[in-house]
């Protein structure tokens, strides 16, 4: 696999860097189900019809909001994120040295709040290899997987697309950026069309990254030093 320098490793924050098992975001989507009962005033079985289409038509439920109902986003942000990240996720010794390793600069692009982010970088024990944290606000609230909030990530980084591998739970969510000419892996997932690479879990990233490094740049230096 040919190409430029890599210079990004640009990352999914939710389920991505945690495990889908760890029943974190599935507290945020009931959350967002009670801001649109209690918030709005949608009943629930409406609430959640409106989700489904929301999540297919806009790619989140926060963005069919906005262009609907003309919420606050920074309401919804607050509100739906407002959880206890530890009595879900825990410090990840091995994810914290394993990204050490990767010698490229590292990346949040999340659909969700900078706010949210630091809070599970942090309890994570990983928020100092994030100089970078792109969430929907920065973005404008363009959203995965529309491709304008790539083209701003691409921006905002001065960077071109086969210059970034990009790290995403949802194949969906991958491949605009594949069309974009970013190296996508996708992660706890089943292997699909329009993927480069499929891993099994986060720490499964590595092996990937360090044949590609060596393709691309030549070396597989880490920057844990």
């Amino acid at each position: 696999m040919g190409g430029p320098r890599l210079r990004y490793l640009i990352l999914d924050l939710d389920d991505t860097l945690y495990p889908r098992r760890s029943g974190l975001m599935d507290l945020i989507s009931e959350r967002i189900g009670r801001y649109m009962v209690e918030r709005l005033g949608f009943p629930p079985a409406e609430a959640e019809a409106l989700r489904q289409r929301y999540y297919a038509q806009y790619g989140t439920t926060l963005r069919g909001l906005m262009e609907e109902h003309s919420i606050d986003p920074e309401d919804y942000l607050a509100y739906v994120h407002d959880v206890p990240l530890e009595a879900y996720i825990q410090p990840n010794s091995a994810l914290d040295r394993m990204l050490g390793r990767i010698p490229l600069t590292k990346v949040i692009f999340t659909n969700a709040s900078e706010e949210h982010a630091r809070r599970v970088i942090e309890r994570l024990g990983i928020a100092h290899h994030f100089p970078i944290i792109l969430d929907v606000r920065r973005l404008e609230y363009y959203n995965k997987p529309d491709p304008e909030a790539y083209r701003r990530i691409l921006q905002h980084l001065r960077a071109q697309g086969p210059e970034c591998i990009f790290v995403d739970d949802s194949a969906r969510n991958l491949r605009p950026a594949r069309a974009l000419g970013m190296i996508t892996i996708l992660v706890d997932g089943q292997p699909e069309e329009g993927v480069d690479f499929h891993v099994p879990d986060i720490l499964s990233i590595e092996p990937v990254i360090r044949r590609l490094l060596l393709e691309r740049n030549g070396d597989v230096k880490d920057d844990s030093a």
